[in-house]
Parts: C-alpha cells; sequence; structure tokens
C-alpha cells in the first residue's frame, strides 16, 4: 500500500476504452492516476496536473484527416512537456508504430494484450528514471551534475564506484593514501575529492608532478627556502608542503622522486617537521599526504629505485584506479559530457553522436584512458560538419575492441560477457529498455530478467 501522508505522483492514462480505464486506475495505487480518452482532455491535464508519466495509446480512433490520435497526443506532449516519460501502448500488427513512436521521442512502448503487473514494471521504472532526472538536475545546479561521484568524477561502472565508496571511507582517517593507476584515469581528480571528503576541506589542496620538475628544482619546490640559500635565491619561499599545511599534499608521479630527496620527504613523515634550504630551524607542519604513481613501485624497490620505508610510510592505504576498459559503459558517459562540454563553445552546431560513433567509442580499449578520450572528442566536435558525431569524425581507424582476459568456466565467461554487453547497451541506450532490449537482441522481458538476476540497476 502506497503511504497516504506523502503526496502521490501524477500518473496520466490515456485510454478510451472505459473498461481499461478503470482497470488501470485501480491497479496502480503509488500514483494518483488521471484518465483521458481524448486529444482534449488529455492535454488539459497534462498543463493542469503536471504528470511525470503518461501510458499513451496508440490505437485511439484517427481524426477525421486521418491523422493518428495517438501520435498527435505525443506531439503534442513532447512539444509542451519534453521531460515526460510517455509509454505508448500499441496493439498486435503495430510494432511499426510504436518503434516511430520511439523514434519521435516516446520513453518506452508495451504492446497489448495489457498485463497489469508487467506494464507496472515499465510505469514504476519510468517515475524512477524521471525522479533521478529531477535529481541529477538539482545537483547540476548545485555544481556536481548526474553519474557523479567522489570528486565529480563521472562514472556508471561498479569498479569505480568502489574506489570512491573506499576512498570515502578513508578520507576522515588520518592516513596516507597511495593512488596505483595508469595516466589518464583521474588520479588527480580522486586526490581532490578525498580532500574534499575529509576534515581538511577548508584546507589548501596542493598540487605537485614530481616527474615534472628538474631533479634539481624539486627539492627546493617540496620543502623551500630561505633567502640567500643559492643563486637566485633573492626572498625565502616557502614550500608545497609547508603551503599544505592543514590541508592535503598531492604528490603525482611519487616514484619519479630521486633517492636523495626520498630521505629528507621519509624524515618529513616521520618527524612531521621539515627544513627548508638553507634553513636551520625545524618547521611543524601538519600537512596530509596523498600520493600517485603509474610505475610499479614494488619493481623499483627491488632494484634499490625506491625505498621500501618510504614506500610503506605513503601506502597506508592503497587505492588501485582501474583502467577505461575496465568501466564498462563509462567511455560513453565520459564522451557525451565532453561533447556537451566543448559543443558550444567549438561548434554549437554538434548535438550528439550518431550510433555508429557510440559503438566505436564503446569498444575502442583506450589506452591514455580518459585523458585520451576527452583529446579524442575535442578534436572529433571541431571536425564534425552535422549536428553528429560519426565514426568517421573520430578518425579511429583500426581502433577496435580486443580480446580480455579469457575465462575458463562457460559459465563464468558467459556471465562476464552477458553484464559487460548488458551494461553498455543501457549505456548506448541512456537507460531505454526497448533500445538496449533492441541492441542486446533480445526481449524486453528478458532483459529485465537479467537485470535482475545480475543486480544491475536500471
Amino acid at each position: 500500500m502506497s503511504d497516504t501522508g506523502a503526496p502521490r505522483p501524477n500518473l496520466l492514462v490515456v485510454e478510451d476504452d472505459p473498461g481499461l480505464q478503470t482497470q488501470l486506475k485501480w491497479a496502480y495505487e503509488d500514483y494518483e492516476v488521471l484518465v483521458a480518452g481524448d486529444h482534449d482532455s488529455a492535454i488539459d491535464l497534462l498543463r493542469a496536473e503536471e504528470p511525470a508519466v503518461v501510458t499513451l495509446d496508440l490505437g485511439l480512433p484517427p481524426d477525421p484527416d486521418g491523422t493518428r490520435e495517438g501520435f498527435r497526443i505525443l506531439q503534442a506532449i513532447l512539444e509542451l512537456k519534453p521531460d515526460t516519460k510517455v509509454i505508448v501502448v500499441s496493439g498486435h500488427g503495430e510494432r511499426s508504430s510504436a518503434l516511430a513512436a520511439i523514434a519521435s521521442g516516446a520513453w518506452d512502448f508495451y504492446q497489448k494484450p495489457i498485463d497489469i503487473d508487467e506494464l507496472g514494471l515499465i510505469v514504476r521504472r519510468a517515475f524512477h528514471v524521471r525522479a533521478l532526472e529531477v535529481e541529477n538536475a538539482r545537483l547540476a545546479e548545485a555544481g556536481t551534475g548526474d553519474n557523479r561521484v567522489l570528486g565529480g568524477m563521472i562514472t556508471g561502472a561498479p569498479e569505480m564506484q568502489k574506489v570512491a565508496r573506499t576512498i570515502e571511507r578513508v578520507a576522515n582517517l588520518d592516513v596516507s593514501v597511495m593512488l596505483l593507476g595508469a595516466s589518464g584515469t583521474g588520479k588527480e581528480l580522486l586526490a581532490r575529492g578525498l580532500h574534499q571528503a575529509s576534515g581538511r576541506r577548508d584546507g589548501a589542496f596542493v598540487a605537485i608532478n614530481c616527474a615534472a620538475i628538474p631533479e634539481n628544482l624539486l627539492e627546493s619546490e617540496l620543502f623551500g627556502h630561505e633567502k640567500g640559500a643559492f643563486t637566485g635565491a633573492v626572498k625565502t619561499t616557502e614550500g608545497k608542503i609547508e603551503l599544505a599545511h592543514g590541508g592535503t599534499l598531492f604528490l603525482d608521479e611519487v616514484g619519479d622522486i630521486p633517492l636523495p630527496l626520498q630521505v629528507k620527504l621519509l624524515r618529513f613523515l616521520q618527524e612531521r617537521t621539515i627544513e627548508r634550504i638553507g634553513g636551520r630551524k625545524p618547521i611543524a607542519v601538519d600537512t596530509r599526504i596523498v600520493c600517485a604513481t603509474h610505475r610499479d613501485l614494488d619493481a623499483m624497490i627491488a632494484q634499490g629505485a625506491f625505498r621500501d620505508d618510504l614506500y610503506y610510510r605513503l601506502a597506508e592505504m592503497v587505492v588501485k584506479i582501474p583502467v577505461l576498459a575496465e568501466r564498462p559503459g563509462d567511455a560513453v558517459l565520459l564522451a557525451r559530457h565532453f561533447l556537451h562540454k566543448y559543443a558550444p563553445e567549438m561548434n554549437p552546431a554538434v548535438r550528439g553522436f550518431a550510433p555508429d560513433a557510440l559503438q566505436t567509442i564503446d569498444a575502442a580499449r583506450w589506452p591514455g584512458n580518459v585523458r585520451e578520450l576527452e583529446n579524442r572528442i575535442k578534436r572529433a566536435v571541431i571536425m564534425a560538419d552535422g549536428k553528429l558525431v560519426t565514426k568517421d569524425d573520430l578518425d579511429m581507424a583500426g581502433r577496435g575492441d580486443e580480446p580480455g582476459e579469457s575465462h575458463l568456466n562457460l559459465r563464468s565467461a558467459r556471465e562476464a560477457a552477458d553484464r559487460v554487453a548488458i551494461r553498455r547497451a543501457m549505456t548506448q541506450s541512456e537507460g531505454n529498455i526497448s533500445l538496449a532490449s533492441k541492441l542486446l537482441g533480445i526481449s524486453r522481458p528478458t532483459l529485465y530478467d537479467l537485470l535482475k538476476q545480475y543486480r544491475i540497476q536500471a
């Protein structure tokens, strides 16, 4: 039963069969069911009550001019309330009409005869998706956007969401965190997210790329120097560690710190004091260290290129970040984000991606990860001639998917393949069950069963 203390969302049922009207009205007790039997009453209710979801019978009698009433109502709904989720209901032999309605902007379709439970599942999911869209719009206005997790990272992949939850869990603990991952996977973005989720959020977040600074300058950058400490030191300068007092210091590419400087960094981590170059007085500093690298530190320790005692100080908590190829569906999510980011300034005519472009993006391995994807989408937006970015605009000839890790057990191989395919289809279809099932080559009921079986959020 529904909670009578809370307002029920409005569901508009457009149906001219009185018996079916009554059946549907009593079936959905969780919603305030509004019923209309023709164009004018449907539009009046749409304007007055603003239903989030509409079920629309495409088989309504045609107008005298031959125009299908259902399609006329659909167009009016999409013009007046484009965010409304319209579920078209079609009779036998009207599958092509239902697909045409989907192409025109309907959200999903259901074919008669009506099974109340099955149609109810589609209706509930439509309300759920609409509620998520409303919440995402609210978050976007607040600067977080949809499909975002810690640090504003865009992802729909459980693998990345697990990383975000791990970082959130340790954010308020006084431990050093090491982020391990390939270049372009978002290590600095996650480090910023950790800082924002911690009690140090009001302090400074200071980032330094240890590989980008010459070895003879890195010590000064980290620890600062006193006036006159060396030629050119015309004034006393605080180092990055000192500037991050009360906040977080992010050491990117920590594996590139030279051995002599590793000793000094270790001393700071042990004593929590520093000495500037040319200085004699220890300075107490309360700075949290978050570091990252794409290098194999275990191999470097074995070769004597990285101190094991420093590693254990830096790696009190180790978080491994998956590459983009291990996050099925995220490439498409990110591609859409980058298109909407760059198109307004670089090529306002571009509105989205052609199907062949989405398939190419989804299948690519992206060795450069998110950074490579962003650059590729930026170039494609600039080069696109029409409203949609095509496969040719991406300029990715010969860049296809590659075989992944093999599974000896056939059942586990099938399940792994199913999960990846379903998540990619749901991403490409933007959550539309009908389109996703068509991409997968299965029926909607089968897809619903698989979503439930694999516990994939629709």
